[in-house]
C-alpha cells in the first residue's frame, strides 16, 4: 500500500489534490475538521466537499476529522501508516488576516504549531515522504508596496524599467515589513518546513502562492477573492471594494495548475525548497478587472462600492516570477487563466450561488 496524508483535504487545494494523488492510484488519507465553517460561518463549510471526495475515490478515500494542531491524534495516524506514506500534503490553515487578528494565539496554534506538528510526524513515522506545504505569498509582508508603480486606468503596474517587471522572486526579503498576524504565522510555519529539510534531510517544499482559487472554493467574506466576485456577481449580493481604488493586482492560479506543480515536485522532490507559484504574468487581474470580466462572463451587474480605506498591509500590487520552478521543472505549464478560470466557475455554480442575501465583501 501507498499512500498520501493531505491536510484540509475538504479544502480547494486539498480537495483537488486528493483527486489528482487518488487518480494516480494512491491512497488518500484526508485528515478536515471543517475549520473553514467556524472562521467564516456555516456558508463557507467545505463538509459537502468530503462527500464528492467519498463518492469519486470510493475506498480509495478514508477521511479523519482530526484538527492538525492535535498532535495525539496526528502520532496516531501516522503511526498507523507509518513508511506506506510516501507524500504529504499540508493545505490546512487559518487563511484570513482579519481573522488572526481576532484570535492570534488560534492562528499561530493552527499555522505554525499545526505544521511543526505534521512535520515532526513526517520525521518520525515517514522519513523519505516528500512534504508539501502550502504556504503564501504574504510571507513578505508588505514589502511589495515599497516598489515603483505606475497608475494605470484599471490596474497598478510596476515600472518597466524595474527587475522585478516579470514578476516578484523568492530571493525578496522577509524583513522590516508588516506582516499582519497571519503572515507572521505562515512565515513561522515556512521556516519550519525548509528547516527540516536542510537538518533532518527531508525532502519538504514550500509554494509561496498568490490567488488560489477554483471552482470548488468556498469563497468567503474574508476569503476567496476572485470567486467571491464571481458568487457576488451571481448572487446578487453587494461587494466592498477596499482601498487602492480597485486597482490592486493579484496573480491567480487554479488549483488544478498548483496540485500538478506538487506533482512535479513529488517525482523528483528537493530538499528545503521554496518556490513561489501563482499564476505570474500569464494569469492576474485587478479587481476592477475581476469584477468586469465576471459581469461579461456571468451576463449579470455587480452591485459594489468603494470603501477608501485599504486593508492594513495589503498589497498593492502582486505577480510572482515562476523562473525557478520552471527551471526546476520545465515540463510544467499553466493550463488557466483568468477569463477560463472565471467561466469554469459559472458553469459548475450558477445553481449553487442563486441570488440570495448575505454581507459585503473584501478583498483577501
Amino acid at each position: 500500500m501507498s499512500l498520501v496524508v493531505i491536510t484540509g483535504s475538504a479544502g480547494l487545494v486539498g480537495s483537488e489534490a486528493a483527486r489528482h494523488f487518488g487518480e494516480l492510484g494512491l491512497d488518500v488519507v484526508g485528515i478536515d475538521n471543517d475549520m473553514r465553517r467556524v472562521f467564516f460561518g456555516e456558508a463557507a463549510s467545505t463538509a459537502w466537499n468530503v462527500g464528492r471526495l467519498r463518492d469519486s475515490l470510493g475506498k480509495g478515500y478514508r477521511h479523519y476529522d482530526v484538527d492538525v494542531r492535535d498532535r495525539e491524534a496526528l502520532v496516531r495516524i501516522f503511526g498507523r501508516y507509518g513508511r506506506a506514506i510516501r507524500c504529504v500534503i499540508h493545505t490546512a490553515a487559518q487563511p484570513s488576516h482579519d481573522w488572526a487578528a481576532l484570535q492570534p494565539v488560534t492562528d499561530f496554534d493552527i499555522n505554525a504549531v499545526g505544521t511543526l506538528n505534521l512535520l515532526e510526524a513526517t520525521r518520525v513515522y515517514a522519513p523519505d515522504a516528500v512534504f508539501i506545504f502550502t504556504s503564501t505569498n504574504k510571507v513578505y509582508g508588505d514589502a511589495p508596496n515599497r516598489l515603483p508603480f505606475v497608475e494605470q486606468a484599471t490596474r497598478f503596474e510596476i515600472a518597466d524599467h524595474h527587475q522585478y517587471v516579470n514578476g516578484i522572486p523568492e530571493d525578496m526579503s522577509i524583513d522590516e515589513s508588516l506582516h499582519s498576524l497571519f503572515g507572521a504565522s505562515k512565515v513561522a510555519a515556512d521556516i519550519l518546513v525548509q528547516e527540516y529539510g536542510r537538518y533532518f534531510g527531508l525532502h519538504t517544499a514550500c509554494f509561496r502562492c498568490g490567488t488560489l482559487t477554483g471552482p470548488q472554493h468556498s469563497a468567503a467574506e474574508l476569503h476567496g477573492f476572485l470567486a467571491y466576485v464571481m458568487q457576488c456577481t451571481l448572487s446578487d449580493t453587494p461587494y466592498t471594494v477596499h482601498g487602492y481604488l480597485g486597482k490592486q493586482v493579484r496573480d491567480v492560479i487554479h488549483s488544478k495548475d498548483l496540485v500538478r506543480a506538487f506533482h512535479a515536485f513529488f517525482d523528483k522532490p528537493r530538499a528545503a525548497e521554496v518556490y513561489i507559484m501563482g499564476g505570474g504574468r500569464e494569469s492576474n487581474c485587478s479587481v476592477l478587472e475581476a469584477i468586469e470580466l465576471s459581469q461579461r462572463i456571468a451576463g449579470k451587474v455587480l452591485r459594489w462600492t468603494y470603501a477608501e480605506r485599504n486593508r492594513r498591509g495589503d498589497h498593492i500590487w502582486w505577480i510572482g516570477d515562476l523562473s525557478k520552478f520552471r527551471a526546476h521543472y520545465p515540463r510544467w505549464q499553466l493550463e488557466y487563466d483568468v477569463p477560463r478560470i472565471l467561466t469554469e466557475m459559472v458553469e459548475a455554480n450558477r445553481d449553487r450561488w442563486k441570488p440570495c442575501a448575505t454581507k459585503a465583501s473584501v478583498i483577501s
